[in-house]
């Protein structure tokens, strides 16, 4: 057996048991081979500026979740209108890890990556790896359809920077995401009940609601981490922008702040005044959001992908809206109208792709102007280029999320360690989450879990770090 098949056995054995354990695991493990494999290449002009080889396939693989996969079938038409030469091969699959690890390992991976879902390849691991083509080229590239412009300067403020390490872009995270709290405007103008602004409200009408006999609350049980986000986002607004500062920089102590601590405990009352729904550790995000649409609880939390995630079975007149979260009190440093919003969605362009500037060309076609506003008609949700969702008829989840982030304003707050490091809060947040709200466990030991869980990447040196600056 020659030193590359021993390599690429024990590779391929690591990759094996990741598929049986979550996603991510793969650290330190290098993937791919250095093939010398040509790249397709064309020549570059003003109306090629990335270079693309007209006749070159394009291979695209798209993530089938929220978004569907129809939203992708409507750019590929678009890239084919300036490049009908190329043969584009289309497929959406669930488990991106699954499916796309081999390809990395055998290094022939696709040419465009929607690198998304519970089943993603850890971004971290990717870019440490080299796996990932350096973006600033399409990022410096003249936009597609506004003159004057660079892709660049036609995206929205914070755009580029979850998908920046240490200085260069890997990563385009496509979809502008808000998130927050969710509920039903119908239900609560029916029941005349106000969305709370502080913490005090916010129990109090959870006491009304359950005397309705509603649940309050429920939640994406088999995915707890969704519970961890208005933890933190409480401690944000309490403690400032700096506790996500810290959370990203891996610092002692982050997670056992006092900022964590009072949101961790007022979180708490929830669980032990059983203000959740019975039954919803067990439950799926799907299953989750069903009930949520059906009435069965008042509250859940998600990101603005909820719309048309759930649009096959909510209600006519359902009108889920989504809020901040309520303030702890007077001493919040941010005010109640701040709200986490970010660039979502990745996409990625694979170093190793036979048609990397076809890929990018791709990506190009998705940030033009056209590109993005027929996402958004069709999936109701953000993208991150400015002005896409201009003159579009929004439902009323999206049009929420379009006020909400007007109301933020220069307040807007998020963090990146779950792009950094996404076993962190795949696999050891989403654990102590999963004991924190089914009530095996209190806030102290919660946050406790959660700070090891941190240490222990810290510690890690087959994890590369990553600091935020801003």
């Amino acid at each position: 057996m020659t030193a590359q098949e021993i390599r690429r056995r024990t590779v391929l054995g690591t990759a094996a048991a990741a598929t049986l354990a979550p996603a991510g695991l793969l650290a330190g493990c290098a993937m791919g081979s250095d093939d010398g494999k040509p790249k397709e290449e064309g020549q570059a002009n003003a109306k090629n500026p990335l270079g693309v080889k007209e006749d070159a396939a394009l291979e695209i693989v798209i993530f089938n979740g929220g978004f569907g996969e129809e939203y992708a079938k409507s750019h590929e038409v678009m890239y084919k209108e300036n490049f009908p030469k190329a043969e584009i091969k289309h497929s959406a699959v669930t488990e991106i890890s699954k499916t796309m690890q081999p390809r990395f390992i055998d290094g022939n991976p696709p040419d465009v990556i929607n690198n998304s879902g519970a089943g993603q390849i850890d971004p971290g691991t990717l870019v440490s790896q080299n796996q990932l083509a350096d973006l600033a080229d399409l990022l410096n590239a003249p936009s597609l359809d506004q003159p004057g412009k660079t892709v660049r300067q036609t995206l929205l403020p914070g755009a580029v920077e979850t998908g920046t390490f240490d200085g260069k872009t890997f990563i385009l995270n496509y979809a502008y995401t808000v998130y927050g709290i969710w509920y039903s405007s119908k239900l609560f103008t029916d029941k005349g009940w106000q969305y709370p602004k502080t913490w005090d409200e916010h129990i109090a009408l959870c006491k009304t609601i359950k005397a309705a006999g509603i649940a309050p609350w429920t939640y994406q049980g088999l995915h707890p981490r969704y519970m961890s986000w208005p933890v933190i986002s409480t401690a944000i607004k309490f403690g400032g922008q700096q506790v996500a500062m810290n959370i990203d920089n891996l610092e002692p102590n982050a997670w056992t702040s006092d900022a964590m601590k009072q949101a961790a405990s007022a979180w708490h009352q929830i669980v032990k005044d059983g203000y959740i729904l019975p039954g919803s550790p067990g439950l799926d995000h799907k299953q989750s959001q069903t009930e949520w649409c059906n009435g069965k609880a008042a509250f859940i939390s998600c990101g603005s992908w909820l719309e048309n995630e759930q649009k096959a079975v909510t209600p006519a007149g359902f009108n889920m809206v989504v809020a901040p979260t309520p303030s702890l009190g007077s001493g919040d440093k941010l005010p109640f109208a701040a709200i986490r919003g970010t660039a979502g969605e990745p996409f990625v362009v694979p170093a190793k792709a036979a048609n990397e500037r076809g890929g990018k060309e791709y990506l190009r076609t998705m940030l033009s102007l056209k590109g993005a506003k027929d996402f958004t008609g069709k999936v109701s949700s953000l993208t991150i280029v400015a002005g896409a969702a201009d003159g579009i008829s929004l439902g009323s989840g999206l049009d929420s999320c379009v006020k909400a982030l007007k109301d933020s304003g220069d307040k807007g707050f998020n963090w990146i360690y779950p792009v950094y490091y996404r076993k962190l809060e795949r696999n050891l947040v989403d654990a102590a989450c999963g004991e924190f709200f089914s009530g095996r466990i209190g806030p102290d030991e919660f946050l406790t879990k959660c700070q090891k869980g941190a240490d222990e990447i810290a510690a890690d040196t087959t994890f590369k770090k990553y600091k935020r600056s801003a």
